[in-house]
């Protein structure tokens, strides 16, 4: 009796017979896999045996390593007789290599996924049979190939291009969804990529972009401090500048009101009706230090732009959950500490910048050193340095332009 075989190397490798798991039985050989992993990526060449034995004995000599080969091809063998009798014959032996066997009917996602890049290479028409093809594409890439060791010299560019393909299927599929004008698909497919690479600044785009075509602006608004809070957390930095500004996109498609100055002039007034600082995104923060610099031409008031930066003493890097917490304290303590017409932004995954206006320097590094010492009251953690700096923004202006000339 026939039994199936499914081979998975997209996400963690993986050998189904009749739906059942092998790897019991495959983790007993780690060289004996990365042998089938190898021919599987060359399953249409006999690769030679120094081929082999350089791939999976890098950087080790041996006396004989024809004979290291043999002994491991027939072990692995052996194993995989145990888990079935077809499977025992996927490795076929030629005179100084070995190869895949193509001939067994075994599936391989990769294979597939493969057959199905280039069917749906170029297609213009989201047809039924279009459709199941790039849904089959979502559904069977469910990861990096051979995710956990994809950074074996062997495999890393094989994996690049397999991800750039997969990227580039995406990309299609959700042009073609939004010439059907189909949004509510766009989200599916965005979030089912984005689960596959949580950092592409196209697919975010496009959520928040089909989430504003369909009216579901606060789902939006919760992607845009959700890609925030990542790239904040996991690369320490303000995520791209498209991602930035589509915030000011998001605001205004949930501000469409009435052209009535009294419910405009409300509006406005129960925008921001507590009475500390005015915390904001980093696109509105932008916005608003420009505008001060206009004001500052015009009227000649004084703002000052004040940064804080939380290290470690030794200056090495800060675990993210943990530099998360600090974080969160510290923007109590300036709600706490800063007035109603100062302005705050998490600035990066470590600092905070500041927007104050203040009659002079000394004013201004008054109110630093007092949330320094408020920080410093709450903080349980002696290794956190608390540092800032604090300048007039017409000064920093002038400096600026002085640079740029």
């Amino acid at each position: 009796m026939e039994h199936r075989i499914q081979v998975k190397m997209f996400g963690r490798f993986e050998i189904l017979v009749d739906g059942k798991p092998t790897d019991a039985l495959l983790s007993k050989t780690r060289k004996g896999q990365a042998l089938l992993q190898y021919l599987l990526l060359h399953r249409n060449e006999a690769v030679p045996n120094y081929k082999l034995y350089e791939a999976l004995w890098p950087n080790e000599e041996s006396s004989n390593p024809e004979n290291a080969l043999k002994t491991l091809v027939s072990r692995l063998r052996a194993v995989l007789v145990s888990c079935s009798e077809e499977l025992g014959k996927c490795i076929i032996t030629k005179r100084g290599s070995y190869r895949w066997n193509n001939d067994l009917g075994i599936e391989v996602d990769l294979f597939e996924y493969e057959r199905l890049c280039k069917e749906l290479k170029g297609v213009t028409v989201l047809g039924p049979d279009e459709l199941k093809g790039f849904n089959q594409v979502l559904e069977m890439y469910t990861g990096n190939l051979l995710s956990g060791i994809e950074h074996e010299e062997w495999i890393i560019s094989r994996s690049i291009y397999l991800h750039n393909e997969y990227l580039r299927l995406v990309y299609q599929f959700i042009d073609l969804l939004k010439e059907a004008q189909d949004f509510d698909e766009v989200i599916r497919v965005c979030r089912v990529a984005l689960d596959v690479d949580a950092f592409d600044e196209r697919l975010h785009l496009e959520l928040m972009d089909a989430l504003v075509k369909t009216k579901r602006n606060n789902e939006a608004l919760l992607q845009y401090k959700h890609v925030t809070n990542i790239h904040f957390r996991y690369l320490g930095i303000q995520p791209p500048e498209g991602i930035r500004e589509f915030y000011k996109q998001i605001i205004r498609a949930g501000q469409a009101l009435d052209m009535d100055i009294d419910s405009i002039s409300k509006e406005l007034k129960e925008y921001d009706m507590t009475g500390t600082a005015f915390i904001c995104e980093y696109a509105v923060f932008k916005e608003i230090y420009n505008l001060q610099i206009r004001n500052i031409e015009r009227t000649g008031a004084i703002v000052f732009l004040a940064l804080i930066m939380i290290t470690s003493m030794d200056y090495q890097p800060m675990d993210p959950l943990k530099l998360d917490d600090i974080m969160r304290d510290l923007l109590e303590v300036l709600k706490q500490s800063l007035r109603k017409g100062d302005i705050v932004t998490h600035f990066s995954a470590s600092q905070y910048a500041m927007l104050l206006p203040c009659a002079q320097y000394d004013n201004g590094k008054m109110v630093m050193e007092r949330i320094k010492r408020a920080f410093y009251k709450i903080s349980t953690n002696s290794s956190v340095m608390f540092s800032y700096r604090i300048d007039m923004i017409k000064e920093l202006d002038k400096m600026g332009n002085q640079t740029n000339g």
